[in-house]
């Protein structure tokens, strides 16, 4: 029913755009052409009413049928099956970056509570969150890459190269899987430049509420009484402080991670990364309604399935969770 729901919704809003998909997939010059109009509006259904659409729309998606797009000529289903993965490997690389770093600065920083390294800290996640995405990309792309070198400037591999044997869609799992080493290596260096800008905020974020979490967690009574057993201090971070404070942070990383997958326009436009968000993006501004449809949707399933295993976690990490 979720769904359902968000279909309408997504339907409703879709088609209160202002705008007219034949002057934008066509062209102005193609309204002068009454004919051309109405075989357009007659193969993408849009000669029809509203409710009918909608109904039809349904009906196509319970047989896994999410329309064909506007722009490219092709299922809005094969679209997203080649666009996701890039997305999924730029956002697994920023997630996996960000919880490695952002967490162990918000240990450091709790840890040392008031203390150079905790003020230090503190000055490097506000920058983190306060800086905007689109300037940190611009400033690594022209510092990085085209001042010294060091990293590929876009894309997913260099341009002579080839993909790699699919499997999953994702370079660096498949070019692993199937021994290309050289292809490995070229979607490492391609995917760390805007993995990192992707990354940068979502480690401040982190930082933060690691270091909340923890700092709250120390004033409880059984913190200080593993402190007073004589329990060594980096025992009682490690296993009194920290598993407890890791359910807000893995609440805010799930939350970060669906935010990553739905699509990072501004860096994946930069960094002319293949990803959703360029393929939401072309979709908005061409108005290719089930392209559109088809990006909400599975934003929709990503925030529902993330949430779920969000949930599935608190189990994990704290056993005075059931879940039933």
């Amino acid at each position: 029913m979720l769904l359902v729901g968000i279909t309408l919704v997504a339907f409703v809003v879709t088609h209160l755009v202002p705008g007219d998909p034949v002057a934008a997939n066509l062209g102005q010059g193609a309204l002068n052409d009454p004919a051309a109009v109405a075989a357009f509006r007659h193969q993408y259904g849009l000669d029809q009413p509203l409710p009918i659409q909608y109904l039809r729309y349904l009906g196509d998606l319970l047989h896994g049928n999410l329309g064909i797009s506007e722009q490219s000529h092709r299922a809005v289903l094969s679209d997203l099956n080649e666009y996701v993965p890039a997305t999924v490997e730029l956002a697994l690389f920023a997630i996996v970056t960000s919880l490695v770093i952002g967490v162990g600065l918000g240990i450091v920083a709790a840890a040392f509570r008031d203390r150079w390294p905790d003020h230090f800290i503190r000055v490097v996640s506000l920058g983190g969150v306060s800086m905007p995405v689109f300037w940190i990309a611009l400033v690594a792309f022209y510092l990085l890459f085209f001042r010294l070198g060091w990293l590929p400037g876009g894309g997913r591999l260099d341009p002579t190269q080839s993909a790699p044997t699919h499997l999953t869609g994702l370079y660096t799992v498949d070019a692993l899987v199937h021994g290309q080493w050289a292809l490995l290596w070229s979607a490492l260096r391609h995917l760390v430049l805007p993995g990192l800008v992707l990354a940068v905020y979502t480690v401040g974020m982190l930082t933060r509420f690691t270091r909340a979490s923890m700092l709250e967690i120390m004033g409880n009574d059984y913190v200080r009484a593993a402190r007073l057993k004589g329990l060594p201090e980096h025992t009682v971070i490690l296993r009194h402080v920290l598993r407890p404070a890791l359910i807000s942070v893995i609440t805010v990383a799930g939350l970060a991670f669906a935010n990553l997958l739905s699509g990072t326009v501004l860096v994946e436009n930069i960094f002319a990364w293949p990803g959703v968000g360029q393929y939401a993006y072309h979709s908005a501004v061409n108005l290719d309604l089930p392209a559109i449809m088809g990006v909400s949707l599975f934003i929709a399933l990503v925030y529902i399935v993330l949430n779920l295993v969000v949930d599935l976690l608190y189990g994990v990490i704290d056993p005075r969770i059931r879940l039933s």
